[in-house]
């Protein structure tokens, strides 16, 4: 009996710290323009909302066109009133597909990465 007790123990804790534990990381929340969007027209800034505060020496936004070229204009950073959303300025961009690449550290140390594409239909 107390080996069964042991064991329901252990799964509840297991339970209540798990999420805990997958919350420890810094993953987009949402962004501006949304991911696999398509923009009527060329955005100025590509936002992106993460869960996790970030720490702005460790983290960035990278925009390039289908070729690989950068469009972004200046480098990306964590807002200063909101250190969960990071941005970047763009350049005027033409029709076409643009892939974000981001990379974020948390305040707790985490590091996380990825990417996604959206679409501007005209300018």
């Amino acid at each position: 009996m107390a080996k069964r007790t042991l064991a329901v123990t252990f799964l509840i804790l297991a339970m209540l710290i798990a999420p805990c534990a997958v919350q420890a990381h810094a993953f987009i929340d949402h962004s501006d323009p949304a991911v696999g969007s398509t923009a009527p027209t060329s955005p100025k800034v590509v936002h992106i909302w993460f869960t996790q505060e970030l720490e702005p020496a460790f983290s960035w936004i990278k925009v390039t066109d289908k070729s690989g070229v950068a469009v972004n204009d200046g480098p990306s950073f964590v807002d200063a009133k909101n250190n969960q959303e990071m941005d970047i300025k763009l350049k005027q961009l033409p029709a076409g597909t643009y892939t974000v690449k981001w990379h974020a550290l948390s305040v707790d140390t985490h590091t996380t990465h990825g990417d996604f594409t959206f679409k501007v239909k005209g300018s």
